[in-house]
């Protein structure tokens, strides 16, 4: 009886040995040999570089070397919008745009873009994170491009040549690149400042040549692009929390078989927390390496910046009132829901 029993259990085991062997064999059938082309807009010392390198690295050990990533930073695939073509016309797999770059295929991303709107990485998080988030990214498959989550850019502060911003009215009359989106433009019209829209890889000559003021982006990003060489006054104004978003052509996704996209998804999940990490250490050591260079540093205070909020409040609730209303509602209760 005892052998019987022992046989039994050997023989499960080796029928449970040759299940896991059998399916080991058919998700190594699943994993084709891919080389995915990465681009962005940022140089290779900047977080989101770093980004896609432990994405890379992450992906290249769950597929057993067979998903390869070749990252290609400083806007060389061209700027959002080329890329954002390709990534839909399938002729580049990866990017990993700010979010605001969206706002032209999906109008709701511009909700992102609201300024004064969370005050912490935390309330960023809970709301990318969450449910306002995930339907974001949800609209995104019938434009031809799917998202795999949300990494860190950080609050944008504006540089100039000219003055420190201490309040609203320093705003006034100053050129400041800003990105082409419309809350962005119509924020800082509102401050009456001159907005000019612009694509990133251009804003580094117009400032030298003096055709804009300043500009305004994340600390990470003002040091990495070396602003400092040519912009005096670095302002915290954080008016707007950026966030940038990983994009996978759609045209790419459909080809993978699903042990590739768990893969992916996996890898995206993993690489999150650590770009997020790095990216706020960066941004905290970048002001300190921006004063080293001879950049100006002031604070804005409390006071001040919640006249700047009351200021931009009617362009925000002009936006909100053109957005699908399920949608802003939702924004609206999950920021509530972050903010508390």
């Amino acid at each position: 009886m005892k052998l019987t029993v022992t046989r039994r259990i050997s023989t499960c085991i080796l029928i449970c040995i040759g299940l896991s062997a059998a399916s080991q064999i058919a998700n190594a059938q699943d994993i084709q040999e891919r080389t995915i082309k990465f681009g962005h807009l940022n140089n290779a010392d900047h977080p989101v570089s770093f980004g896609v390198k432990r994405f890379a690295e992450l992906l290249a050990a769950k597929s057993g070397g067979k998903l390869k990533v070749q990252e290609f930073p400083a806007s060389q695939l061209g700027n959002e919008m080329q890329q954002q073509s390709a990534l839909q016309g399938g002729v580049q797999e990866m990017s990993a745009p700010a979010t605001t770059s969206l706002a032209g295929i999906v109008k709701e991303f511009g909700l992102v873009d609201f300024p004064f709107a969370v005050s912490s990485f935390a309330q960023a998080d809970q709301l990318l994170d969450g449910p306002f988030g995930q339907t974001l990214i949800a609209r995104l498959s019938d434009k031809g491009l799917v998202a795999l989550g949300y990494w860190d850019l950080g609050f944008r502060n504006v540089t100039n040549s000219k003055r420190p911003i201490t309040k609203p009215e320093d705003l006034e009359g100053l050129k400041i690149r800003v990105i082409p989106n419309p809350v962005f433009l119509e924020t800082f019209k509102a401050f009456k400042s001159n907005p000019v829209p612009m694509p990133f890889a251009e804003l580094y000559g117009a400032l030298e040549a003096k055709a804009v003021d300043g500009q305004e982006n994340p600390y990470a990003v003002i040091l990495s692009n070396k602003f400092f060489e040519v912009q005096k006054y670095l302002s915290a104004t954080n008016h707007v929390y950026a966030a940038n978003i990983v994009l996978v052509s759609k045209r790419f996704w459909d080809r993978l078989s699903p042990t590739e996209k768990k893969i992916m998804n996996d890898a995206a999940n993993e690489t999150r927390a650590y770009q997020r990490q790095v990216s706020r250490a960066a941004a905290q050591k970048a002001v300190g390496e921006l004063q080293a260079k001879g950049v100006l540093f002031n604070e804005v205070a409390p006071a001040q910046q919640a006249r700047m909020r009351q200021i931009a409040k009617p362009v925000t609730d002009k936006f909100a009132a053109t957005y699908d209303p399920a949608i802003v509602k939702l924004y609206n209760d999950e920021l509530a829901k972050a903010q508390k």
